[in-house]
């Protein structure tokens, strides 16, 4: 039977095995790519990056990042996909199904690797640490965009001012573009006004709803709207003056003061 028609083995033994037997069920179907595994000889190679494969069925998938080829659509929406796979978790998100459930919680997710990230807030395992400073992270992406911290490494860049991001996405960075844009895509549904940020919207939002859920440890009354505020607060408490960063973080947050001490901006101190 030729390689390209052989079923992919499900598990991956690892070296030290008896390369002659598996132990396992796979049999004469499976007998080529066993020997594979064991002898650690990946037969296709892509012409483009060099990655190599054990299976034609592996490497056909992959040539596809290179082509643009995405043969599978979704008939709802309209969105391609190279891995019929990941067409089938894409259709999750219209159907609303969701089958894979926490074992410790009512959770439930629509992919498995999801759920067992998840898992991991509960059993506390954290499997991916830093050689640089032995911090430990749950997530790959999470300890990914960490170890640039140490590299220095910034790989994504802003087109129009050329500031840098570190992060794994381009998330931050179409956050950052947003300053030059002047898109608000984030609008207030009780008064309309828009903005660029959703932690501002929800800031902005405690003005109508008179939430303040930030409450002074050393005030019996004291409870704030913002977080910024709490913590102006409490350099009263340390004998601190706050007048100049809570004016800076009024405009940071696009809000004009209505009161600002004089010498707010310039440092000056008024008494």
């Amino acid at each position: 039977m030729p390689l390209s028609l052989l079923p992919k083995v499900e598990s991956i033994h690892t070296t030290g095995q008896d390369q002659g037997h598996c132990g396992g069920e796979h049999h004469v179907l499976q007998e080529g790519v066993n020997s594979l595994i064991h002898t650690g000889e990946r037969p296709y190679q892509c012409t483009q990056c060099n990655k190599t494969f054990i299976q034609s069925t592996s490497f056909k998938v992959h040539q596809r990042i290179h082509t643009g080829e995405k043969p599978y659509q979704c008939s709802d929406c309209g969105k391609t996909f190279r891995r019929l796979d990941n067409l089938q978790i894409h259709q999750r998100t219209h159907t609303g199904e969701k089958p894979y459930k926490c074992s410790h919680c009512p959770k439930t997710f629509t992919r498995l690797d999801v759920l067992q990230i998840h898992q991991r807030i509960h059993t506390g395992e954290k499997p991916y640490q830093c050689t640089h400073c032995c911090k430990t992270f749950t997530r790959l992406s999470v300890f990914q965009v960490h170890q640039r911290i140490h590299t220095g490494e910034r790989p994504y860049q802003c087109s129009t001012c050329g500031k840098h991001f570190t992060c794994t996405c381009l998330e931050n960075l179409k956050i950052h573009q947003r300053m030059h844009s002047g898109e608000k895509p984030y609008q207030c549904p009780t008064c309309g006004i828009q903005f660029s940020y959703s932690s501002i919207l929800k800031n902005h939002q405690r003005t109508h709803t008179k939430e303040k859920p930030y409450h002074c440890p050393q005030c019996d009354d004291k409870t704030f709207t913002h977080s910024a505020s709490l913590t102006n607060h409490q350099r009263i408490h340390m004998g601190e003056r706050p007048y100049w960063s809570v004016s800076v973080w009024a405009v940071r947050q696009g809000i004009q003061p209505l009161h600002v001490p004089r010498g707010a901006y310039t440092g000056e101190r008024p008494f």
